[in-house]
């Protein structure tokens, strides 16, 4: 199929949006008004002019073909990708009312799409010729070593605040304030153990967060503590748990497993942002394996990441898993075609079954916040205070997070219920079940919900 008979809908574009503003932004660039010479060719490639404040109009090009997922070129200063110009000039192409003609690509879009598919095939051929050798093996292992060191140092001073904390009495906690936790996970960052850090940070936003705190904060404690004593015996641990519990602790990984092809569909895309870093977890279904894969990708504060994939679309590429007990993290490899429209859809279980994978889940991995589940034939429920969603023809139901239960996504998923039992697929964890994506009685694409 050429590209120009793949089509995405409207839903599919706004879901790259790296934010609500651009996604707000873009929406309003998505008439033919503001756009001049535009066109797309069968090769992937969207491409027109946009009228802006200034003189001249922005050049904005998008290869929807490419492998990491759709790539974005702008004339506009904008920081975002993809900018508020690619996302109307993707939904004028979305729209398929002529607004976007096949035709020739112009000098300036062909010379950039040129050039990227240049540098792909030259990362490619270094690749397979083995010119980019790994560094001197010693040195690295060196390196490990210091930095395994440095970490132990940290977990073991942390075992002791942690020991402190205990002994002197929780209610030390909420008249210490926040500054305890903040140089406790400095000292974190110095041992180079980040994940350690990160949820160090989390303990101190517990006390006085409402009733129950403290209970809450103990089992924290436990949790960071089990942590702790999984890195300091590691070398007891099987292989799988103490992958894990590296990555946990923030040690880099690498996807070193076996690549898997297969046919894998886009289930949701979301961004999650701190004072550092913007993370964008993608969630895949294999129709073939059956299998459910992450893929992350992190930005500098204030950018959104690059690899962005349309949710609802399918994609023929090979992935590799990432090591650790129960990892469904894996990196993007090559990919065979570009995004697609699929009738794929992964299977589904009840709320009582999602409840218990999770807590098969914590067997294998006890800090893991949230498992993927797709759930089949759920009604949105309004409850006391909340929602949920319960089962049509049995008497079982998942509390939504708070935080869906404040995102526009779940109107969304109200409408497209109407009453009816509906397929979505989410986050199950403690703090309830987060929708993502969601499906429609009968034929019909994803839609997206975050």
């Amino acid at each position: 199929m050429t590209q120009q008979g793949v089509r995405w809908t409207a839903d599919q574009v706004l879901a790259l949006a790296p934010d609500a503003a651009s996604r707000k932004a873009g929406s309003k660039l998505g008439a033919a008004g503001p756009w001049s010479e535009a066109g797309s060719s069968d090769e992937g490639t969207v491409w027109g002019l946009c009228k802006g404040s200034g003189s001249k109009p922005y050049q904005t090009v998008v290869d929807i073909a490419d492998a990491a997922g759709p790539a974005y070129k702008c004339s506009c200063p904008s920081r975002k990708f993809p900018c508020k110009h690619a996302l109307g000039l993707l939904l004028l192409w979305a729209g398929g009312d002529g607004a976007v003609p096949s035709a020739e690509p112009p000098e300036w879009a062909e010379q950039w799409r040129a050039g990227r598919r240049k540098h792909a095939e030259e990362k490619r051929a270094a690749g397979a010729s083995g010119s980019s050798a790994p560094g001197d093996p010693e040195a690295a292992r060196r390196r490990a070593q210091r930095r395994a060191e440095r970490i132990t140092a940290g977990a073991a001073e942390l075992e002791q605040r942690l020991t402190d904390l205990l002994r002197g009495g929780l209610a030390g906690a909420e008249q210490a304030g926040y500054g305890l936790w903040e140089e406790t996970a400095a000292r974190m960052v110095d041992a180079q153990a980040p994940g350690l850090a990160a949820r160090v940070r989390e303990l101190g936003a517990i006390p006085s967060s409402g009733p129950g705190w403290p209970v809450r904060l103990l089992e924290e404690c436990a949790l960071l503590h089990l942590l702790d004593q999984g890195w300091l015996r590691r070398e007891r641990l099987p292989d799988d748990l103490a992958a894990t519990v590296g990555s946990r602790v923030g040690l880099p990984g690498s996807a070193d497993g076996p690549p898997l092809r297969d046919r894998w569909l886009v289930l949701a895309q979301y961004d999650t942002s701190d004072a550092r870093l913007t993370t964008r977890r993608i969630w895949l279904y294999g129709a073939k394996s059956d299998r459910t894969a992450l893929l992350l990708s992190y930005g500098a504060a204030g950018r959104a990441p690059e690899l962005a994939l349309p949710v609802g679309l399918a994609l023929e590429a090979e992935v590799s898993a990432y090591p650790g007990a129960g990892q469904l993290r894996a990196a993007l490899g090559e990919q065979f075609a570009p995004p697609a429209p699929a009738a794929i859809r992964p299977r589904g279980v009840t709320a009582a079954q999602a409840a218990a994978r999770y807590g098969e889940a914590l067997r294998d991995d006890p800090w893991l916040d949230s498992v993927p589940v797709t759930l089949d034939g759920v009604i949105p429920t309004p409850g006391a205070g909340s929602w949920q969603l319960a089962d049509a023809d049995r008497g079982s139901a998942l509390p939504l997070t708070p935080s869906a239960c404040s995102r526009p996504g779940l109107w969304r998923l109200v409408a497209l219920s109407g009453g009816a039992p509906v397929k979505v697929f989410g986050e199950c964890g403690h703090h309830g079940f987060a929708p993502l994506a969601a499906w429609p009685a009968g034929a019909g694409e994803a839609v997206p919900l975050c």
